[in-house]
């Protein structure tokens, strides 16, 4: 419950917001979305994003 009130733990930054959006298990905050959207894939930040998105995990979903 008191996750819920300080909001949730973003991969990229790995602070905690309010407002974000989930990609399978893991949570990335608006702040970081606008960033990431923006970055030129020469950038250096661009491989920071990447190396933090390798952490999204996908949960399996077995039938």
């Amino acid at each position: 419950m008191m996750e819920k009130l300080n909001g949730e733990t973003c991969i990229i930054c790995e602070q905690q917001k309010q407002n974000g959006f989930h990609l399978y298990t893991s949570f990335i905050c608006i702040d970081c979305e606008r960033e990431m959207v923006q970055t030129d894939t020469d950038h250096p930040l661009y491989k920071f994003y990447l190396q933090q998105l390798s952490k999204v995990s996908q949960k399996q979903i077995f039938s």
